[in-house]
Formats: structure tokens, C-alpha cells, sequence
């Protein structure tokens, strides 16, 4: 699992995603959880993979659970 956060947002994400997490764009089980401007968006690993260059440059944390996918092999 990569975390990146910001020290002021270390406590937005303080629990793991679970499959109760929806992608905001599929509906799909979400594996990342990005904060932008105070808000979590979530994503599955496509969607956040297809995101990730242009939500790093907003956003305040990015917590990354999709190695749990490879894990579960």
C-alpha cells in the first residue's frame, strides 16, 4: 500500500476502504482515495490510474490500496 498525505489532511483518510467504497465514476469497489479542496473523491485502480497525474498537482492526500488487488492472488 502507497500512502501519500499531506501533514494538515493525515486525519481525513484514517481507515482502510472497504467494499462498501464506491468508485465515484463506475460504482466499481474503490482502491484509492484522493482529497481535493476538503472533499474524498474515490476510484477504482482504472479510474484512479486514468486521474492520477492531474489529481496528484490538486490534491492534498492520495491513499493508495490497489496493491490489495495483486495481494489477494
Amino acid at each position: 500500500m502507497t500512502t501519500t498525505t499531506a501533514p494538515e489532511a493525515s486525519a481525513v483518510l484514517d481507515h482502510r476502504l472497504t467494499a462498501a467504497d464506491r468508485c465515484d465514476s463506475c460504482g466499481a469497489q474503490a482502491y484509492i482515495a484522493a482529497t481535493v479542496n476538503g472533499s474524498e473523491l474515490l476510484f477504482c485502480a482504472h479510474h484512479g490510474r486514468k486521474y492520477e497525474e492531474k489529481l496528484r498537482s490538486v490534491a492534498t492526500s492520495w491513499h493508495d490500496e490497489t496493491a490489495r488487488l495483486s495481494a489477494a492472488e
